[in-house]
């Protein structure tokens, strides 16, 4: 945010467009900084105390309720580390003790690798003594123009123009909000051209965007501008999910033809048993989009996976595609050692960074797959984040695959017996400019 000045902060260029139009997505994330050196006139007291990662036989909480993870929420600050995320300058952002702190450098953003369209979105944020912070939502990665390249949901003290809950340059709240020094907490809708935030319960913006210059997806951003500025409990629970499967039948999907496996309604779920590989997959392909589904292994480090931006299967070639693995053994009794890549990870691509489902547990996978970049989370907490930077290829086996494709979940061997259910997907938007939008 700032004082007086329509800007979203001191940042620098804007966001480029990717091979297929899309938000240019800054990856890998960052290694989490869990410390940072005393500055000039700092006590050595200062020193940030780190958050640990959490052992490895244990499932971190993200402070989510098994409801809330059966709805699709998910976190995206796991309470340890900055997974995820990604500085677009020198700001000391850091983790200390579960809160995501910054307090030095020059005016900045951390943003999530990931971007967003629809969504609700909490959060918790203490501002220090006339701090002036911000929440972007739809940002690029280097905003200037809060009306153009951004929605600035302004987090302040009372000096500003543009007071705590505004919108900077599109939406002055009517009667400014006293400032505190305490944690608050903010739920914001953002679904199309609307934009609603309440604050500690109490509505404080209304507002839709008429104007040339709307946003239709963009990054998650926290803004250290002046003073400093903490954030904790940072959930997201998508918007506008259409329904793949109907609970009643396998309307809309198809048997890929070779498959040996067997997929059947049951109780509202799919069932899934094989004698060899098989699989189900959506009559429909999907290019830029975010999924989800809820998925039961019953049996012990059972593998399945989920398939996406697949060639139409034929028997010859049933599964060209990514796949979002399933498979929730690990070794060693640690859970940061996955076996066969782990529940999350992108097959022969990466391995999740923690196995957090158990089998004989329904478990939510959320899928963003976004031009080239790809993230999940299993259960709310984060296991991949991942960039494919190979070479273009029409087979997804082989190299970098932009162009849609369909979704198919897989019978693997005589072992495979899973159930799926609350299968549902929202697409996502391509990038475009304000120019792109007036035909310029």
């Amino acid at each position: 945010m700032r004082s007086g000045k329509l800007t979203c902060g001191v940042l620098s260029m804007f966001i480029s467009l990717s091979l297929a139009g899309c938000l240019k997505v800054e990856h890998p994330s960052p290694p989490a900084k869990t410390n940072a050196e005393p500055q000039v006139g700092e006590s050595p007291e200062a020193k940030p105390k780190p958050s640990p990662a959490p052992p490895g036989d244990v499932i971190p909480d993200t402070g989510l309720t098994k409801a809330e993870i059966e709805e699709g929420w998910i976190a995206l600050f796991d309470g340890h580390s900055l997974y995820g995320w990604k500085p677009n300058n020198d700001v000391n952002w850091h983790v200390e003790e579960e809160v995501i702190k910054a307090s030095t450098g020059e005016p900045g953003l951390l943003l999530t690798t990931s971007p967003f369209a629809d969504y609700e979105l909490r959060f918790d944020f203490k501002l220090a003594p006339e701090t002036n912070s911000g929440m972007f939502l739809r940002t690029t990665f280097d905003p200037k123009d809060p009306t153009q390249d951004c929605y600035e949901l302004n987090l302040c003290d009372t000096k500003t123009e543009f007071p705590t809950g505004s919108l900077v340059g599109r939406s002055k709240i009517k009667e400014a909000v006293p400032a505190s020094t305490d944690w608050q907490t903010f739920h914001v809708r953002v679904e199309g051209p609307q934009f609603q935030a309440s604050l500690n319960g109490k509505e404080v913006l209304n507002f839709k965007d008429t104007s040339e210059n709307q946003r239709d997806i963009g990054f998650i951003g926290l803004q250290k501008n002046e003073g400093a500025v903490e954030f904790r409990n940072i959930y997201l629970k998508p918007l506008r999910m259409m329904t793949l499967f109907n609970g009643v039948d396998l309307a809309g999907w198809q048997v890929v033809p070779g498959s040996q496996s067997k997929f059947e309604v049951v109780d509202k779920t799919i069932h899934v048993t094989a004698e060899k590989q098989g699989y189900l997959e959506t009559e429909d392909t999907f290019d830029n989009f975010l999924f989800q589904a809820s998925a039961k292994s019953n049996g012990e480090a059972l593998n399945s996976g989920y398939f996406f931006r697949a060639i139409k299967g034929t028997e010859s070639g049933m599964a060209n595609g990514y796949e979002v693995q399933i498979h929730n053994g690990f070794k060693d009794n640690d859970r940061t050692k996955p076996e066969n890549a782990g529940t999350g990870a992108i097959f022969r691509r990466t391995e999740a960074r923690r196995v957090v489902s158990n089998d004989h547990e329904w478990f939510t996978t959320t899928l963003n797959a976004y031009g080239s970049h790809i993230a999940v989370w299993i259960d709310g907490y984060q296991v991949t984040d991942w960039e494919d930077t190979r070479k273009p290829d029409d087979n997804p086996r082989k190299g970098l695959r932009l162009k849609a494709g369909h979704i198919s979940l897989q019978g693997h061997d005589p072992t495979t017996d899973l159930n799926f259910k609350d299968l549902k997907l929202s697409n996502l938007p391509g990038e475009s400019s304000p120019a792109a939008k007036s035909g310029k």
